[in-house]
């Protein structure tokens, strides 16, 4: 071999090694757009101990407390029951004292206040901290305690101009709801009364009922005038009823309790006795009950009623509204009385942080 070619051989191969380095040394570099890190864990722990997110994208929130100072005339209820019964969960519900200094809120049953204002949390409460009146009586049967009307952030009361208004409310269907049956009936007109006490603003409804049994029959249960009906017996019984006395202890605005649901989910027809029918209207369909307002005398209700008994296909009118709406049962255990407040205050402190202030609050509700 020459060696002119000799050194044309010597030169390809080393031409080939420089190329071969080069090759290897960008195969084997890191990429530069390489694909971001894996998140990292982290442990997230509230202060009240409710649990762990193990999501990778969210961390927990945490609740704000809600500090029911008192049980509202000491009836207990588990604390769990606002998840379970109403699905709500955007608090932390808590009886115990020792979390006032650290509590968002703290909810005051109006009648465990004493006159000298013991039974109040102690003050000055901490600057970040809402105090709630509860008071779901009428003004009929709601004592004036001075030195309160200026002490409260929120007020929580029946009244739709409450900070947080409580009531059981209907709820529209999707869908119109064809399968609706009108419950068996074996009575006219039902009542079911436990209090009879002249204190309570009874007198209105009492000078009515005197008056409308004297042209109409009506079934009474209860301890104020029959025998107490079991807790079981309650639906089924005013299911039974063509009509119900939905006749209020006391006539106030907006005063519209569980004697209006009650018929309504049961499948009844309430005949109301309270605000005028207007104030009804907001929260029922004008054809779903009868408002004692509509007629000049008892006599009159108690005729029509005994027409809308011979007549079924006019009866079945005041159930069309059900196509479209629907009524859930209240609780109705005597411990159970103010679950549904208590929670919607759970609710409502959830997603409300901004400051407010309730001045006045005997101005607001008494006039």
């Amino acid at each position: 071999m020459s060696s002119t070619v000799l050194v044309r051989l010597t030169g390809i191969v080393a031409i080939a090694a420089l190329f071969s380095l080069i090759f290897l040394f960008f195969w084997t570099s890191p990429l530069t757009n390489c694909p971001p890190q894996q998140p990292q864990f982290k442990e997230h722990s509230d202060r009240h101990h409710e649990g762990t997110n193990n999501s990778l994208t969210e961390e927990t929130v945490e609740k704000p407390v809600l500090l029911l100072w008192v049980w509202p005339q000491n009836y207990r209820f588990d604390l769990s029951d606002c998840k379970t019964i109403y699905n709500i969960d955007g608090c932390h519900l808590t009886d115990d004292r020792a979390l006032y200094s650290s509590s968002d809120a703290v909810l005051v049953f109006h009648r465990a206040i004493n006159q000298d204002l013991s039974g109040l949390p102690p003050s000055p409460r901490p600057p970040f901290q809402k105090w709630i009146w509860l008071n779901v009586e009428s003004p009929t049967n709601t004592q004036k305690i001075p030195g309160i009307e200026n002490l409260f952030n929120l007020t929580l009361s029946y009244r739709e101009d409450a900070d947080i208004s409580v009531r059981l409310r209907l709820t529209s269907n999707k869908t119109p709801n064809e399968n609706f049956t009108i419950p068996k009936k074996d009575k006219l007109v039902c009542w079911i009364v436990s209090n009879n006490f002249d204190w309570t603003g009874v007198g209105a409804r009492n000078t009515y009922y005197n008056e409308l049994k004297k042209h109409v029959n009506i079934h009474m249960f209860g301890s104020a005038y029959a025998k107490r009906l079991a807790y079981e017996d309650y639906y089924p019984t005013i299911a039974s009823c063509k009509f119900y006395l939905s006749f209020e202890n006391s006539l106030h605005k907006d005063y519209i309790t569980e004697k209006f649901n009650g018929p309504l989910s049961a499948g009844t027809v309430p005949v109301v006795l309270g605000p005028p029918r207007k104030n009804y209207e907001r929260f029922a369909p004008r054809d779903s009950f009868i408002h004692v307002d509509d007629f000049t005398d008892a006599k009159s209700l108690a005729e029509y009623l005994t027409q809308l008994d011979r007549d079924e296909d006019a009866y079945r009118r005041y159930f069309n509204w059900r196509r479209h709406f629907s009524a859930r049962p209240h609780l109705i255990l005597q411990n159970q009385e103010f679950i549904l407040a208590i929670c919607t205050a759970c609710d409502h402190v959830g997603r409300h942080k901004e400051y407010q202030e309730a001045h006045d609050i005997y101005e607001w509700f008494f006039n």
